[in-house]
Formats: structure tokens, C-alpha cells, sequence
């Protein structure tokens, strides 16, 4: 019998994540060992099939196209997972690494290599086993939308890094005379250059205390 969700979730799969397209993996068929390992008697997945293809891709009817004219169906696939009487189907998109895979980039290996996160993944979910490593990857693409989220951004945050670099450059033994030269700017213009930052900091402020809603010009 399989042991509990609480007993698989405190395994250590670390020791056998490798990294593939910039993404942490788990190799399939080592879950399904550990499963086995752990009670299982019946482990095994096998690829949805998409009835008006025929293959186990599945895509919208809606063609996006990015800024560099490169297309994309939104592409996707699924997974039917059966561990002894638990039985259970998990879709995802199919990608490469954190990015969606566009038509000019779209291989049987990438397709494989979705199914087989996606089976890893519903085990997860399921059994607990391995889940930490998916609750990492969750809170990192968390935080990342956060920190891409323009309205959370502090313009003197910027300012501060800036400064900072500015600061270690000029630790090298370079005068501020020698750092404007290498920027191909006069002293002034660098003294400049850190004042927008407040001066574009006003300009916001300003910006968000016009009233808009009085109809006047």
C-alpha cells in the first residue's frame, strides 16, 4: 500500500533534480521507482490523444503571433496517470523550460518532455511526493510576476543601484572627471542624470493629483 501524503512529501528528491532549459526537473522514471519503493504496486502514465488529430498535442484555433512575427497555438497536452486505484488525467502547456514553445520551435522531444513533467507534477500534487520542489518553483514565478509588476516598482530603487555602481566604479581610482569622459558626457551632465530620478519622481506625483474628472482643460 502506498505510504501516506505526509510520509512522501518528507523524501528528499534534491539528490535527483537536474536542470533542463533553465527549469528544475525530476526524472520521471525516478518517481516511478520511489512510488514503487514506497508501496506502490501499479505505476504508470500514458499521452492523452487529441480525437481530431490523432496526436497528443492539443492547440487553439487562434494564432497569436509575438513582436518578431513568430506563431503561436497556444499549444497543450495531457496525461492520463494511473498509480494502483488512483486514477487521474493532468494538462499543462506545453513549454521549453519557463517559456511556451512557438511553432518554429515545437519538437516531439519538447512534447515528451511536457508529458513527462506533467506526470511528475500530478504525482506531486497527489501523493505529495516531490512537492516541495513544485512549491519552490511557484513562489519563485510568484515573486518574479510581482517584481514584473510596473506599479510595484520604486524609481529610487533604481536610483539606488545606479548609485551603487556609479560608487564602485569610482572606487577603481577613477576621478568623477574620468567616468564622465568614459560615458562620453561632461561632469554636469552625469550630476544631471541622478537628479531625474527625483525630478521624474515629481513629475508622477503630479501626474496622479490632476482631476480628470472635471471636464476642464
Amino acid at each position: 500500500m502506498l505510504k501516506s501524503y505526509e510520509e512522501l512529501r518528507k523524501i528528499d528528491v534534491s539528490k535527483w533534480v537536474q536542470d533542463r532549459d533553465g527549469a528544475d526537473y525530476l526524472n520521471w522514471a525516478k518517481v516511478v521507482d520511489l512510488l514503487h519503493e514506497n508501496g506502490a504496486k501499479t505505476v504508470y502514465f500514458e499521452p492523452i490523444v487529441n480525437p481530431n488529430t490523432g496526436s497528443s498535442l492539443f492547440m487553439t484555433d487562434q494564432i497569436f503571433t509575438d513582436a518578431k512575427g513568430n506563431t503561436n497555438r497556444v499549444y497543450e497536452t495531457a496525461v492520463k496517470v494511473v498509480i494502483d486505484d488512483l486514477e487521474f488525467i493532468q494538462r499543462g502547456p506545453v513549454t521549453n523550460g519557463a517559456n511556451p514553445v512557438k511553432d518554429n520551435s515545437m519538437t516531439q522531444q519538447r512534447l515528451w518532455n511536457c508529458q513527462t513533467r506533467l506526470f511528475v507534477k500530478g504525482v506531486a500534487i497527489r501523493t505529495g511526493l516531490g512537492f516541495d520542489l513544485w512549491l519552490d518553483d511557484e513562489l519563485k514565478n510568484e515573486k518574479d510576476s510581482w517584481e514584473d509588476d510596473l506599479n510595484k516598482h520604486d524609481i529610487f530603487k533604481i536610483k539606488e543601484r545606479v548609485q551603487e555602481l556609479y560608487t564602485k566604479v569610482h572606487k577603481t581610482g577613477l576621478s568623477t572627471k574620468e567616468i564622465a569622459e568614459k560615458l562620453h558626457k561632461s561632469e554636469d551632465e552625469v550630476k544631471a542624470i541622478f537628479s531625474y530620478f527625483d525630478t521624474l519622481s515629481n513629475f508622477e506625483r503630479e501626474l496622479s493629483n490632476i482631476d480628470t474628472g472635471s471636464g476642464q482643460k
